[in-house]
């Protein structure tokens, strides 16, 4: 199935099967340092069903439903290729085990395995860095004498991971803070 994915132009983000028979399949373009990110559309989800449907048939793989979509907001992160792309992003990650009292070295509940934050590279690894600063109320004035919560960080192999996504962030404008509407 990935072959065929691909060999239309797109990624296999990934490939589900739900107990009632439905085959769940998720696309994207492939990613390429320095291009810019390319969205998934209706026209390129209805190209890849058409395609499926019939290298499906051919392999009499069995199945009652097909849906093919895009990542959405809430993508999941699953290869080296995906944190490199998406570096500097908010993400949510879910590790195996807890992180235990030594690593937690009191600053968070040891037993925490979930944690949201901006996604950098650190040396070998990868690091999640975050404030349990609780975002301001729109509207609410905020001290200047009040000193901002300090960043934590954890760092992570991707061995320790159980599961990554972007964090789902909806603002209407974009995905990245900041980007201003074009031609106004």
């Amino acid at each position: 199935m990935a072959q065929t994915v691909a060999g239309l132009g797109y990624e296999l983000v990934e490939l589900e099967r739900t107990g009632g028979g439905t085959l769940r399949v998720t696309i994207d373009f492939p990613w390429q340092q320095g291009e810019p990110e390319r969205q998934v559309n209706v026209e390129d989800c209805e190209r890849v069903t058409r395609q499926l449907q019939y290298t499906l048939e051919v392999e009499e793989v069995d199945y009652k439903r097909l849906e093919v979509s895009s990542p959405g907001i809430d993508r999941p992160l699953r290869h080296a290729g995906d944190f490199e792309r998406f570096a500097g992003e908010l993400v949510d990650i879910t590790l195996k085990a807890p992180m235990g009292a030594a690593a937690a070295a009191g600053q968070v509940a040891a037993n925490r395995r979930k944690f949201r934050g901006k996604l950098e590279k650190a040396g070998e690894g990868w690091q999640v860095v975050w404030s349990d600063e609780p975002e301001p109320v729109p509207g609410q004035k905020r001290s200047r004498k009040k000193e901002p919560a300090a960043l934590q960080a954890l760092g992570f192999s991707l061995d320790e991971l159980k599961e990554a996504r972007l964090a789902p962030i909806v603002d209407f404008k974009g995905r990245r803070p900041g980007v201003q509407e074009q031609g106004k």
